[in-house]
This record gives C-alpha cells, sequence and structure tokens, in this order.
C-alpha cells in the first residue's frame, strides 16, 4: 500500500476539536491543492467560505432563525457553529454550460470538500463535514451571502486534534463488497 493510501486510509471525521485552526495561508495552499479535482470543461464549480470568530456566531444566529420558523428550539441549534474554531462553507457555484450538467458541478464541487477534508487531515487538524437543513435555509443562504445559482453543501468544521484522540483505529473497508468486476 503506497504511503498516501495508508494515510487516507486512517482518515476519520473529529466531533471534538481543540481551538487550534490553520491560518489563512495555510489554507490557501489546501484550496489550491483540492482545486485539482476532476472538473469537466474546468468551470471550477465551486467556492469555498471561510467562518471564524464573529462569523460562526452570526451563523448560530442565522440557524436559530431558521429554527423558529420551523418551531424548533432555537438556544441549542444556535451554538453548533461554535463547535470548532474554523468553519469551511462548501458551496456549489453552478454556471450556465451545455456540456456540463448541474448535478455534475456539485460533484465536482463535493470532491473538492472531500480532497481538501483529507488535506486538512494530512496537516494535523481535526475535520468533520456537516450538512442539514440548514444548508437549505434561507436565513443560512442569507448570511453566506449566496448568489441564485449556488447551493451551499455544508461546512468543514475544523480545529485541532485533542489528546488521546484514536487517530487510525478505524476498522478496514472490505473493499470487496463495494468493487466488482464486469465480465
Amino acid at each position: 500500500m503506497s504511503d498516501l493510501a495508508a494515510r487516507v486510509g486512517a482518515r476519520r471525521s473529529y466531533s471534538r476539536v481543540t481551538e487550534a485552526a490553520p491560518t489563512h495561508e495555510e489554507l490557501l495552499t489546501l484550496v489550491a491543492a483540492a482545486g485539482r479535482v476532476a472538473d469537466h470543461s474546468a468551470l471550477h464549480p465551486w467556492r469555498v467560505i471561510e467562518l471564524r470568530g464573529d462569523a460562526r456566531l452570526r451563523l448560530g444566529r442565522a440557524f436559530a432563525k431558521d429554527a423558529k420558523a420551523r418551531g424548533s428550539e432555537a438556544e441549542k441549534i444556535a451554538t453548533k457553529p461554535l463547535r470548532a474554531p474554523l468553519l469551511l462553507a462548501i458551496v456549489a457555484d453552478r454556471k450556465k454550460s451545455s456540456k456540463v450538467p448541474g448535478w455534475e458541478q456539485d460533484a465536482v464541487a463535493s470532491g473538492v470538500a472531500h480532497i481538501l477534508s483529507l488535506l486538512l487531515h494530512d496537516a494535523g487538524w481535526g475535520v468533520i463535514w456537516r450538512t442539514g437543513h440548514q444548508t437549505r435555509a434561507k436565513a443560512v443562504h442569507q448570511m453566506h451571502g449566496l448568489k441564485k445559482n449556488e447551493r451551499l453543501l455544508g461546512w468543514l468544521y475544523v480545529g485541532g486534534i485533542p489528546a488521546g484522540s484514536k487517530e487510525g483505529h478505524r476498522k478496514p473497508l472490505a473493499a470487496e463488497r463495494f468493487l466488482s468486476v464486469l465480465d
């Protein structure tokens, strides 16, 4: 197994992280690398929005506004963006194209998010990709300043890995269940 395959195989999600986080400059390098994902017609139908500090509080207020509108508990949900010092909103930025359908552009944005999560993990950061109905909430879209052609796919919650975390202690995937050969 290659060193890269071993590192990717050790990836796991961290639901709890410390207050350490990569800098904006560190993120630029990782986002540039993640942007090398396969991209039909090189449309670059994605962008990443960095949320730190007060931006996370504003996101919590948008979560709460949406929760109230749906009749859910707003106080608890307002604290969810504070679970990590850095959130990276993953946005699918659909371009007009006769060759590349919207679903394929969303897949590119998802690919960027996943590669970015792998790169962050490899750089020693704890990461978890969080989604949910908030990604479709009007208040949340407005808070992020999304345009009509943009779709919020979720957030990478990023922070330091807590001491004592079970790094790489995952049961190996039974690949033979998912890989077949067409005769």
